[in-house]
């Protein structure tokens, strides 16, 4: 009998079911502002954009100067990348002299008490997200906070999975048959992520695109990097140090492993680690001399504290928690965080790009996706680990139910089994651009020089090694691209009456009757995140 993928395929291949390949498509870019000298900026978010606490596109994520640009969701992703497009043109047409970096790792960064953390004003809720960060500096420093990348959030149209599980050669599990839809999608996108988890190593060799970084990013620690130049570090056959454990990594949450069997699993899991203390946490407490430094003492303060390469997502209503809306409302969506940022397209990611990350999550979402043991875990953590450090390395070998195999051939393969399901999609959309995208990916598993990072390592290489003065000259490039065809009248009328909007809201909710923040925060912590234990 032909595997699940296959049959699948088969499903949807025909005309009446195409039209369920659709679902949403949605961006989110992080980067930095600077100054002409390639700087951090150390002026406020620029008051023309709106209000970073209540804008629906343009906000901060950790530092004052880290913007951040949020599209709305669409079904082509092509859509997608033109309204961010459009957001860079107007954020350009604002910004004044400065310019937004155009790398993943952060430019020259000045000491840790001269980053600002982002501020969101005098309301409850815009001093949480400013406590918040508060904490975050405390935990894992400034400079991490400001590293940058791309969130691509994805999602299939909701019938598709009641017409998968309402068949019985395309139902993951029989107990689909009796579950509610809510369930059935949960269970359909965690097994979505779970397919990720084993096969998102060839998404860093492929993208991944910071392979190095400037020297003064490490702030003293310890390190096994090379040295590039004076004032920069790398490794020959790195992909993705932003991945590495040079990045994102925290020995609080070190041993925090949501597991992904479940939507429970995963609730559960989360649930403990907002709730649980942290003896180190725990020492230095919430307040110091009568300020807030953190929200709470516990493994994580909110559950968006948790890094993870990818979530399951819900729309969260006015004060929810997200784990509060996935209970209630089950998996809605989910958001890739790997991606970072390519220095060499002007909105930091290529339709070419999206066309391959549309074809591999469907793959994932349409292959089967048996549950994951604490020892596979650990194998595709260490795949992924490997491939961020040493993913061009000749010969490399990744662990594959318990053998090893070469990363070229691994990915050969992977790129075979996506085909069709590339071919579904052009088939919906109409043209190649799938395909095409399919085809490129396969020229860098050829030849490892076309990957993004080793065309960074060139670029560096060629022009004196220096990761800052490479960083600054792209990000002027990108600038020039912007400032030569400014945001139409129409646009600039959009978004101007979309910051104005942002800016009285967020007076409104400064003028509104409140309670303490001490009041607030006891309230938001105490706030039932489920019925789990």
């Amino acid at each position: 009998m032909p595997n699940l993928l296959t049959r699948r395929l088969a499903l949807l291949t025909e005309d009446a079911n195409r039209a369920l390949l659709g679902g949403l498509r949605g961006i989110e870019r992080e980067t930095l502002r600077v100054d002409h000298a390639g700087h951090l900026a150390s002026t406020p978010h620029p008051a023309a954009l709106g209000s970073a606490l209540t804008h629906p596109e343009i906000t901060t994520d950790y530092a004052e100067a880290l913007l951040e640009f949020i599209t709305p969701a669409e079904q082509d992703i092509a859509v997608t990348l033109d309204k961010l497009d459009t957001v860079h043109r107007h954020a350009y047409s604002r910004l004044g002299d400065e310019l937004l970096w155009s790398q993943s790792m952060p430019c020259q960064l000045p000491p840790e008490a001269e980053i600002e953390i982002a501020n969101y004003g005098t309301s409850n809720m815009g001093m949480l997200k400013h406590v918040y960060r508060r904490g975050l500096a405390l935990r894992y420093g400034k400079a991490m906070q400001c590293i940058a990348g791309i969130h691509y959030n994805y999602s299939l149209d909701e019938q598709l999975w009641q017409v998968l599980a309402s068949n019985p050669d395309t139902s993951a599990s029989p107990a689909h048959a009796t579950a509610t839809p809510k369930d059935v999608q949960s269970e359909s996108y965690l097994a979505t992520i779970r397919n990720f988890r084993r096969y998102s190593w060839l998404l860093m060799y492929l993208f991944g695109a910071s392979p190095a970084l400037s020297a003064g990013f490490l702030r003293g620690r310890a390190h096994k990097l090379d040295t590039l130049s004076d004032d920069t570090l790398f490794l020959p056959y790195a992909t993705s140090l932003r991945m590495s454990d040079l990045g994102y990594q925290n020995d609080a949450q070190s041993g925090l492993r949501p597991h992904e069997n479940s939507l429970d699993d995963y609730v559960n899991a989360l649930t403990h680690a907002v709730n649980d203390p942290y003896p180190p946490y725990e020492a230095l407490g919430t307040k110091k001399d009568g300020e807030w430094i953190q929200l709470s003492t516990n493994v994580l303060q909110i559950e968006n504290e948790y890094y993870s390469t990818i979530r399951p997502k819900r729309v969260i209503r006015t004060g929810e928690r997200p784990i509060q809306a996935l209970c209630l409302r089950g998996v809605q969506y989910i958001e890739v965080r790997c991606m970072d940022v390519d220095p060499f397209e002007p909105v930091g990611i290529s339709l070419e790009t999206g066309r391959f990350l549309d074809a591999f999550l469907l793959f994932c979402a349409l292959d089967d996706s048996a549950p994951i043991s604490a020892e596979q875990s650990a194998c595709y953590t260490n795949n992924f680990a490997r491939t961020v450090k040493e993913g061009r390395k000749p010969g490399l070998t990744l662990r594959r139910d318990g053998e090893d195999i070469g990363l070229q051939a691994w990915g050969e393969e992977l790129l075979a089994r996506i085909a069709p399901v590339a071919a579904l999609l052009d088939a919906r959309h109409g043209g190649t651009q799938h395909a095409d995208s399919l085809a490129a990916q396969a020229r860098k598993l050829a030849d490892p020089d076309a990957t993004p990072s080793a065309k960074v390592l060139a670029e560096l290489r060629a022009n004196g090694g220096s990761f800052a003065a490479f960083g600054l000259r792209q990000s002027e490039r990108h600038a020039a691209y912007f400032r030569a065809q400014p945001p139409a009248p129409e646009q600039s009328a959009y978004f101007d009456e979309m910051a104005a909007s942002s800016l009285a809201e967020q007076r409104a909710m400064e003028a509104a009757p409140a309670g303490s923040f001490d009041d607030f925060v006891a309230a938001y912590r105490a706030s039932t995140l489920c019925s789990h234990t």
